[in-house]
């Protein structure tokens, strides 16, 4: 058993927001563990087995798990509970769990690649299973951790306060005082996938970043910084972004009809419901350079001392179905299954590959291992 300083250890590493009082590099994680999957597998078998077991807990960090959980119910007879949680708390909560040998959350899709590589597996709070029958349906890449959908978050502006366009066409514009607190986005020290996004920048976007800065000053870059990454960071920071803790918030800033105060705002896609559901006038940033906001992978994983194993793993393969992710990808996203085409794309966005900055899986321990350095540059410089 986990000793209780162990389990302080653990939680104390998912808390991005704590101060580096070192600046030391963190110790390397252990390895990721393998996926699992059934020699023989027999979907009928494990329909049978999940019924008997007669329920199943799912948290995820959207509200969408709820229609999730209506349709697995529906579909299998199986009392589904599915619960919106964020992934800092979710995390904590299995650790807690697993450690005292009392678990509750059966299943989690969850976005935060960077905890879930650097302790939830190698700690083996959770474990990846893959659905024999789907397994030729997903790519490598999408295997471990098993991948479920992408999901993105983008730059949007408001087409009746703005009707020629987005006037930002850089993101380096974010960064002139014209812009001055008008950026409106979730604070990267409480929203994991941001974070992620700058780390991930750090490790492949510096180039794109700076030929962006060349197209927008016709001169190179020349910065102090470790990269140009880290100097976009500074001059985000530095140029008064307004923070919200949810997206609803951003969407609310940008996106109403009457909308007065021109924003911009970073903030996930499904927010643009609003358009059908109040009205709002909101569009992706298209044509933004070089990207018009980022894309980042929610997994599928199972509590390793789940008591509803079979249950869970049924979801699993629920969820990497067309039938069971369209719920997830209603308003825009993809699917881990490459039989599985996008639904929609918001308006704006015209392509997914190419209109993106996109996750490398190959990067999420250094994610983990680099948010904390990432976490105090932003600090001191908003501060």
């Amino acid at each position: 058993m986990r000793t209780v300083p162990a389990v302080l250890s653990a939680l104390l590493l998912l808390t991005a927001c704590a101060p580096s009082t070192t600046g030391a590099s963190p110790a390397p994680a252990a390895p990721k563990p393998a996926a699992s999957q059934d020699q023989a597998f027999d979907l009928n078998q494990l329909i049978t087995a999940a019924k008997a077991e007669g329920s199943v807990v799912v948290y995820d960090s959207s509200g969408d798990i709820e229609d999730v959980a209506k349709a697995f119910t529906a579909k299998y007879g199986i009392a589904m509970e599915g619960v919106k949680s964020d992934s800092p708390e979710t995390a904590e909560k299995m650790i807690r769990e697993h450690a005292a040998d009392n678990v509750t959350i059966d299943a989690t899709m969850y976005e935060d690649g960077g905890v879930l590589v650097g302790q939830l597996l190698p700690q083996q709070v959770v474990h990846t299973w893959i659905p024999g029958d789907l397994a030729g349906d997903i790519p490598a890449e999408n295997r471990n951790p098993l991948m479920a959908l992408a999901k993105a978050t983008i730059f949007a502006y408001n087409t009746t306060a703005s009707p020629g366009g987005c006037p930002v066409k850089n993101i380096w514009d974010l960064t002139e005082p014209e812009w001055r607190g008008k950026l409106v986005m979730q604070d990267p020290l409480g929203k994991p996938t941001v974070l992620s996004f700058f780390t991930q920048l750090d490790a492949h976007g510096n180039q794109a970043l700076e030929q962006a800065y060349q197209a927008r000053y016709g001169k190179p870059l020349q910065t102090s910084e470790k990269s140009a990454t880290f100097e976009l960071i500074k001059r985000l920071a530095a140029n008064d972004p307004v923070l919200t803790g949810a997206d609803e918030d951003i969407s609310g800033a940008v996106g109403p009809k009457d909308v007065k105060d021109v924003k911009i705002g970073l903030m996930s896609i499904s927010k643009f419901r609003n358009n059908q559901d109040k009205g709002y006038t909101q569009a992706a940033c298209t044509g933004m350079q070089p990207f018009a906001g980022f894309s980042y992978p929610k997994y599928a994983m199972i509590a390793t001392k789940s008591k509803h194993p079979n249950a869970a793993k049924l979801f699993v393969h629920f969820i990497m179905t067309e039938e069971g992710i369209k719920h997830e990808i209603a308003e825009g996203g993809v699917s881990g299954n490459a039989t599985v085409r996008p639904l929609v794309t918001p308006e704006g966005l015209k392509d997914w590959k190419s209109d993106l900055f996109h996750t490398d899986s190959a990067q999420l321990l250094a994610d983990f291992q680099n948010r904390q350095v990432v976490s105090d540059f932003w600090r001191v410089n908003h501060g």
